[in-house]
Parts: C-alpha cells; sequence; structure tokens
C-alpha cells in the first residue's frame, strides 16, 4: 500500500489542483469525526445526540458541518471530467455517469448488501442493535444527493456555461421560493424540491471555482454568514446546521434556503485559505497521505458509523462504565472512544477497501442505442433506493416500515432493489458506451 501510495502521489500532474483533494479528505474527516461526537448513548442502548444534551453546542455546526464543501468541491472535479471526456467520446453521458460513480456506487452496494444480510439475521432487535439498523443507513441521504449531482451535471453544466453566477442566482432564488411556499403558504410536500435546488446551487460554485470566477471569495463569506445570521435570527430557521431529535424544522431534511447561506459561508472560507492549504500539500509527506487518504475515503464514510456503534455495544456487552452523556466523564472518555472507533474504520477499510478502487470494462458486443437513456434510468434508480433506504433504515426490511419519500411511500425491500437495479444499470450502461467510445 505505501509503495502503491507513493507511486500515486509522485505520478501527479504539475497542475492538479492539490488543495480540492485537501478539501475532499478534509470535509468528510469532519462529518465522521462530528458523528462520532454527537452520538450520545445511554445505559439503555438508546441513542441521543450531544446537540440535544447540551443545545449551547449547536453554534458550532455553523463551522463543522462541512458536506456543503463536499458537494462544491464535487461540482468542481465533475466541471473538469465532464469537459475532458467531451473532447475524447461521443456517448458522453453514461461514460460520464458510470466514470464519477463506480466508486462510489460499488462500496455502496457492498454496504448495503452486507447490513441487508445482518439485519435479516439479527431480526426485531431492541436497544443498540435495533438502533443501529436504523442508524447506519443515515448517511446514505449523501451518497443519494451525490447521485443527483452527477445525473444533472451536463444540463447544469451548460447552463453555467451560457449564464454564469445567474445559474447559481436561479438554483438560490428557487430555493427561496421553496422556503416561502412552504412556511408562508404551508403547501404540503414542496420543502422535498430544496434537496435539489439547495445542494445543486452549492454544486454550481463547484462550476464557479473551475472557471476561476469566484474572484471575491471574502464577499462570499461575509454575505452567506451575515445571510444564515438573518435567516436564523428572523425566519423561522433552527440555530443548529444539522438534523435534530424532533425539531419541527431542520435546516437539513429538507435542506433549507439557511442551509445554503451557511455553504456560502463556508465555501468563501475555504477559499480564502485556499493559499495556505496548497502551500500545505505541496509537502510529500502531506500529499502522500491525501493520495493514501481520498483511496478509502468513501469506504470510511460507509463504515464509520458502524465502527462507533460497535464501540459503545462492546462496551455496554463488557458492562463497562459509560457515563451520561455530557458529562465530565464522558468527555474524559472521548479521546479512548475515537480511538477505538478509529481502529474499528480501519478494519472495515481493510475488509471493504477493494470495492472501492475502480473495476475493468470488458468491451460489449455492441454500444448500445440506449446507453444514455439506461444510464439516467439507472442513476435515478439508485438515488431514490439510497434515499429511501437512508430513511427507513435496515430495520423496515423486516418491519414492514416505511417513510415517504418526495410524495411517495417507499419501504426498505423496494428500496435495496431499486438501488441494486440501478447500479447495474449503470454499470452496464457505461460500460457499453465506452466499447464504441474508445
Amino acid at each position: 500500500m505505501g509503495n502503491t501510495v507513493r507511486e500515486l502521489a509522485d505520478r501527479t500532474p504539475a497542475g492538479r489542483d492539490r488543495y480540492v483533494d485537501l478539501l475532499r479528505v478534509a470535509s468528510l474527516g469532519t462529518v465522521v469525526a462530528g458523528h462520532w461526537l454527537m452520538a450520545a448513548v445511554f445505559a439503555d442502548g438508546q441513542v441521543g445526540n450531544l446537540l440535544a444534551v447540551l443545545p449551547e453546542l449547536q453554534i458550532l455546526t455553523w463551522a463543522l458541518q462541512v458536506m456543503p464543501v463536499f458537494f462544491f468541491v464535487g461540482g468542481f472535479s465533475h466541471a473538469l471530467s465532464y469537459r475532458s471526456l467531451s473532447r475524447r467520446h461521443d456517448a458522453v453521458y453514461s461514460v460520464f455517469v458510470r466514470a464519477r460513480l463506480q466508486r462510489l456506487l460499488r462500496p455502496t452496494m457492498v454496504f448495503v448488501l452486507v447490513w441487508g444480510v445482518a439485519a435479516l439475521a439479527l431480526g426485531g432487535r431492541d436497544g443498540l442493535a435495533g438502533v443501529a439498523l436504523r442508524l447506519v443507513a443515515q448517511p446514505l441521504w449523501f451518497i443519494g444527493i451525490y447521485l443527483a449531482m452527477v445525473a444533472f451535471t451536463p444540463l447544469l453544466l451548460k447552463l453555467h456555461e451560457r449564464w454564469g453566477w445567474a445559474a447559481f442566482g436561479a438554483l438560490a432564488l428557487a430555493a427561496a421560493g421553496v422556503d416561502a411556499l412552504r412556511f408562508a403558504a404551508e403547501v404540503p410536500y414542496v420543502e422535498f424540491l430544496n434537496f435539489a435546488f439547495v445542494w445543486l446551487a452549492v454544486h454550481q460554485l463547484g462550476f464557479l471555482r473551475a472557471d476561476g470566477r469566484i474572484g471575491r471569495p471574502a464577499v462570499l463569506a461575509a454575505g452567506g454568514l451575515a445571510a444564515a445570521a438573518a435567516l436564523v435570527a428572523f425566519g423561522p430557521y433552527p440555530l443548529s446546521m444539522v438534523g435534530m431529535p424532533g425539531e419541527k424544522v431542520s435546516n437539513m431534511a429538507p435542506p433549507t434556503l439557511a442551509l445554503l447561506a451557511h455553504g456560502m459561508w463556508l465555501v468563501g472560507a475555504v477559499e480564502l485559505l485556499r493559499a495556505p492549504g496548497a502551500r500545505l500539500v505541496a509537502r510529500p509527506r502531506v500529499w502522500r497521505g491525501v493520495v493514501a487518504a481520498n483511496g478509502v475515503a468513501m469506504t470510511a464514510f460507509l463504515w464509520h458509523l458502524t465502527a462507533m456503534l460497535g464501540v459503545y455495544g462492546a462496551m455496554l456487552a463488557l458492562d463497562l462504565p459509560l457515563p451520561a452523556p455530557a458529562s465530565a466523564a464522558w468527555w474524559a472518555q472521548v479521546p479512548l472512544r475515537f480511538a477505538a472507533a478509529a481502529a474499528l474504520t480501519a478494519l472495515c477499510v481493510a475488509a471493504f477497501r477493494a470495492f472501492e478502487r475502480p473495476a475493468g470494462s470488458r468491451p460489449a458486443a455492441s454500444p448500445g442505442r440506449f446507453a444514455g437513456p439506461a444510464a439516467a434510468l439507472g442513476v435515478t434508480l439508485s438515488l431514490l433506493g439510497v434515499l429511501g433506504l437512508s430513511m427507513v433504515g435496515f430495520g423496515g426490511l423486516l418491519e414492514g416500515r416505511t417513510a415517504v419519500l418526495i410524495a411517495v411511500r417507499i419501504s426498505a425491500p423496494a428500496a435495496v432493489v431499486m438501488a441494486l437495479a440501478g447500479w447495474l444499470l449503470v454499470e452496464t450502461a457505461g460500460r457499453a458506451s465506452r466499447a464504441r467510445a474508445v
């Protein structure tokens, strides 16, 4: 592994924007650490949220809710990738979708299958096991949103190339309109549209960055921070930029205009740090670490909650002290719990990392006339499947529980079938088009 990482690092093109890779790793790492810290497990095996126990800590989410940075980086990478493929291939859409999603969907489908089998084996459980069957699926919402970003990249990139900042502005206005219909007119289900408008607007900022058009990051940061503060102070939006148990309104699910303003502030902030960040990642040792982390980042993200709950499960099974969340003894345990969760995550990475490596393509007998539509259908099915599973959880495989996804009720078995079918469509459509294009 070390030699491979060194070789990859040494072969890095001189023109590669290494700071973007650093942001990708740092944002996912921050999310993982945040999840580990926020989980408040009680002696009876129930899981709460540290931010609910200590509401005064919710202001920290204005710095630590960094998922917008990951989606911003995604926009930057998708713009470069799509343009590069457009210059070399005719059937670009299906090739682009497969190329961008291969390292995302393969480890995700393995995660779904492993936990699906575990859910069927465990059956209905109470306590921490039952909570785990629901909780470990929640981060899959991120996969679903990222799938949507890939699917809409060609269209939104064209709008960006024609309208620039106005394309971002249109998405932001659409997000504001959705919130107005939601809170002022109380239109049912309209809030789900902001899963698209808010996150695609952040993604659009990545396009602007790819073209060097974020010229005044300080203005973006200050404007976003001021807008977020005003919306929270005078609007119906909560302080926390992550979801809270039992809250009537969440800034995350569905996302709100306040979260978009928060994303603008974060994008401006990381752009202000671009020069020192680039100098840091230019150091060979640091760059090798970034390369190594990027190679397993998705696998680590998928399994980090499994590892954390495994640590708490072991503590309960061994009857080790489990202090009350937010107590002095609880805080003293944090470094030990983090170290144990990191070790278990590393074991999961060692077991499943091979699925994050891009798979080879076997030439197809025919290019397939409908490769593009098949890829679009595949990514749509995968998107709906993983989003549905994130809402229902693996426990729903046996319980028959359903959840409302974009005004439609979906069950866990249906979500798994859609996710798997979509993945297979993406793989086969991209492979056939690639055979024709090469």
